[in-house]
């Protein structure tokens, strides 16, 4: 899909740079956990900062993230089938293959494991 713009839950693939090899993710593929305006926040970002627009990107098997110019990205797929859920929010989200969340009920007692919000922040 040429163009795909990339937002949350997509998985990206990194493009190989200098500084895509030297950090050793040229070729990953990771999960999109946001994005940022690096003017604003301060992030250090890996590659050319254009448009001041910045992507964050976690690595599972690194347990590691990286904020991109977004030029170094490429779109993988919507990473359909991730699932959120919140503390005390009695819902989870699913993503679906066309990039949108499918919203359900579930039952108040069910705790959402260590999972990707406590990962994105540090929980």
């Amino acid at each position: 899909m040429p163009d795909q713009p990339i937002g949350f839950g997509d998985n990206v693939r990194v493009l190989a740079t200098a500084d895509t090899e030297a950090l050793r993710v040229a070729g990953q593929v990771g999960s999109v956990y946001g994005h940022t305006t690096p003017s604003v926040t301060g992030v250090d970002v890996v590659g050319v900062v254009a448009d001041d627009f910045a992507i964050n990107v976690h690595f599972e098997e690194l347990d590691q993230d990286y904020w991109f110019a977004p030029e170094l990205l490429e779109f993988v797929d919507h990473g359909a089938g991730t699932e959120i859920m919140l503390d005390g929010v009695p819902k989870k989200w699913t993503r679906t293959a066309d990039g949108g969340w499918d919203e359900t009920d579930i039952p108040s007692n069910v705790q959402p494991k260590r999972g990707f919000f406590a990962r994105l922040f540090g929980w």
